[in-house]
């Protein structure tokens, strides 16, 4: 694989004759634009954008909707439609070169598209297979009328296309990643190309991991009998996993508003009016690596399993590595699998690696289902489908239920190994046994007496009230369930945990939260630095120090030591603040680097947050409040030594629902910039990030006639009658 990553020296060989028709890059598929436009007659979808640009989508059937959700999505943000594409079908060798190769190579040992294309009329239903194809014609049409905005070989999308892309990119959430990194630990060229394919996909800094808040209380607990949910993810403010906001509605039952990523069909979080649901991310053990026995050393063809030798199906692939204008390099490389699942070349040997979700294309028959639900039960049997590997979800209802799901696909392996050590590849005891049943393997939390359910990224076994808590002795430790707190999870269960009667008031406030909890991260390193002796006797420390002690956790506009003890603590226990990624790792040079930083950025080591933390769009550049890892999540990577930091990750979709005791809903949202992602000249650039910033919410009209009282464009398109 690492030859990948070695190609410089072919460059040279460019000029021999003959060599520019084989590195000449193969014209992509050609896009039959009358035949999009023939498709999208078969539908019909009214638009309908709201005072904030957001689209609101009206059809009889829910292809039709999911045609105006891709159409409209396309107007917004094709850009990164394209982006995510291009990772899904393994050609960002030909957008970013070597680097980007190497991600090409490791999608396609993932095998999205082969088990999509396999496994597409019989795994999914008719209706959620009709609705893919509606989204595909969606974007194909945008494509046939806006070839301009259009890349070449972007279109035509197909329905398996969408497939792949849910298949390749969920592992990334639950941290497939940082065991890929682990595995070629030594080797730096692939640690590094593991790290790029993450960022590729997440499209923000590697250092930062996706969080969330997720909240649900019900009626026992709130002050008027209502049911309460927070849909809070945290995720990067642009990019192909950025949040977009769309409103679906067909006669067909689907009814949702919510956030979706560029290229996704369907809402992943939101509410309809009977129910909705929050999403954090969650990361289990759900992969295991298997060290191989094999018959070469340099090219195998057989590993050694069960006490005999095995082939390995072995497949040659071609992967195109830019390299200047038309041309690319055609590197082949040889995918191999054994019975575990793909296997790598590593410095440690040949390794297979299992990971969940390996062949499982029902992520999109889960997420299809979960937004058809119209009550509780249907919204478990959706869950029950286990399509998505992890995930936490937290629900709410118009009945007054609310649950919480520490979702994941728990392999079943042998009791017989400890799985926290790579395992004998040539044992079949150890390979995975299928899936643990939904209900019975995880921590669920249903209806809890205590009347609340919270998950912050932080363990499941603090996800409510002390008498309905999960168990932690009854999930082994191979389950890879995490133990530890986070300062949002510590601060969520001090406030709607310490509070027996929630006002909605009450409820907003709670989220918006920016304290460090005295038992967080950062405020034990703080105490530890004033406890430390040779630093506390350190001159050049004392007014550092003597702004911590006077500090009380809170980050808020008016803070003066918020700005130096973040920094401080990020630097000493990396970005989040969680004891890892740290780039000074003693904490005497970490204090010194920071104070450094400040007085080379703002003169003083006490700058109020205002000027510190700033919320940038085109013109916009405001103050924000929030820090990392408080519930109100503000994230950034820039140095202070260069100023102002800028918000780039965080807090950014939010919708809070809201159901009286007759069931009435009330939704309201907020995006971090607003729906017109890329254009500048839009009046929906950057229209929500003054609200975003002041913790306020917009309510949108979720009646026809409340929206065509405020619409900015209505417009049909598909059939013209």
């Amino acid at each position: 694989m690492t030859r990948i990553l070695q190609i410089s020296g072919l460059v040279l060989l460019a000029g021999l004759v003959g060599l520019g028709l084989w590195l000449k890059t193969p014209a992509p598929a050609s896009f039959d634009r009358r035949a999009a436009l023939k498709a999208a007659k078969d539908y019909r979808v009214r638009i309908i954008r709201d005072g904030y640009g957001v689209p609101h989508i009206y059809g009889a059937r829910d292809a039709d909707v999911a045609l105006g959700l891709a159409y409209a999505h396309a107007e917004d943000d094709i850009i990164n439609m394209q982006d995510g594409r291009r990772f899904a079908r393994g050609q960002m060798g030909l957008s970013t070169g070597a680097e980007g190769a190497v991600t090409d190579y490791l999608v396609a040992a993932m095998q999205a598209r082969k088990f999509a294309e396999e496994k597409f009329e019989t795994h999914l239903s008719a209706d959620t297979r009709a609705a893919l194809a509606g989204y595909a014609a969606g974007v194909n049409l945008y494509c046939a009328e806006r070839k301009d905005r259009c890349e070449r070989g972007f279109a035509p999308i197909t329905p398996t296309d969408i497939v792949a892309s849910y298949v390749s990119r969920t592992p990334f959430f639950y941290g497939l990643d940082g065991y890929l990194t682990e595995l070629f630990d030594g080797d730096v060229a692939m640690v590094d190309a593991a790290e790029a394919t993450r960022e590729a996909y997440l499209g923000t800094d590697s250092r930062i991991t996706p969080g969330s808040n997720a909240i649900a209380v019900a009626p026992s607990r709130s002050a008027d009998g209502h049911t309460r949910l927070m849909v809070n993810s945290h995720q990067p403010f642009i990019g192909p996993v950025a949040w977009y906001e769309a409103r679906v509605k067909s006669e067909e039952g689907w009814d949702m508003i919510g956030g979706l990523f560029p290229g996704t069909p369907l809402i992943s979080h939101g509410a309809s009016p009977k129910l909705g649901w929050a999403i954090t991310v969650n990361k289990p053990d759900l992969v295991d690596f298997y060290q191989l026995e094999v018959n070469d050393e340099e090219s195998p063809t057989q590993y050694m399993f069960d006490g005999a030798w095995r082939d390995f199906d072995m497949e040659t692939i071609t992967i195109r590595v830019k390299l200047w204008g038309p041309f690319s390099f055609p590197s082949k490389q040889i995918l191999r699998r054994s019975v575990h699942g793909p296997v790598f070349d590593t410095p440690s040997g040949f390794v297979a690696v299992a990971f969940a979700g390996a062949g499982n294309i029902r992520a999109v028959e889960q997420w299809f289902r979960m937004n058809k639900s119209q009550n509780y039960d249907e919204w478990q049997a959706a869950m029950a489908v286990q399509g998505i590997p992890s995930f936490n979800f937290v629900y709410g209802d118009a009945q007054g239920n609310i649950g919480y799901y520490y979702n994941a696909l728990v392999p079943v392996r042998s009791a017989d190994w400890d799985w926290s050590k790579m395992a004998p590849g040539d044992r079949a005891d150890l390979v995975w046994q299928g899936t643990r049943p939904f209900g019975a393997a995880t921590p669920i939390v249903s209806n809890p007496g205590s009347g609340y359910v919270i998950n912050s990224n932080h363990t499941p076994f603090e996800s409510t009230g002390a008498p309905d808590k999960p168990n932690r002795a009854d999930f082994p430790a191979h389950y890879g369930i995490s133990d530890l707190p986070t300062n949002r999870g510590l601060r969520a269960q001090t406030l709607y945990g310490g509070d027996d009667l929630i006002t909605a008031e009450e409820f907003v406030r709670y989220k918006m939260d920016t304290r460090f909890d005295p038992a967080s991260d950062i405020m034990t390193h703080l105490r530890a630095l004033a406890a430390d002796e040779a630093i506390s006797a350190n001159p050049d420390f004392a007014d550092a120090l003597a702004l911590f002690a006077s500090w009380d956790g809170h980050v808020t506009a008016d803070s003066r030591a918020a700005g130096l003890a973040i920094r401080a603590t990020q630097l000493a226990h990396g970005i989040e603040m969680r004891g890892s990624g740290a780039e000074v790792p003693d904490p005497a040079k970490a204090l010194t680097q920071a104070i450094s930083e400040y007085m080379q950025g703002f003169g003083q080591i006490d700058p109020e947050w205002r000027t510190v933390n700033r919320h940038k769009r085109g013109d916009v550049d405001i103050p924000i409040d929030g820090a990392p890892d408080v519930l109100r999540a503000i994230y950034s990577i820039d140095n202070p030594k260069d100023g102002p930091l800028g918000a780039i990750a965080g807090d950014s979709y939010i919708l809070y629902a809201d159901w009286d005791e007759t069931g009435k809903p009330t939704i309201q949202t907020i995006h971090q910039y607003g729906s017109a992602t890329h254009d500048e000249a839009s009046p929906h650039y950057a229209d929500q990030a003054q609200l975003f910033a002041d913790e306020g919410f917009r309510t949108p009209p979720m009646t026809l006639d409340a929206l065509l009282a405020e619409a900015t464009r209505d417009y049909t398109i598909g059939r013209a009658d």
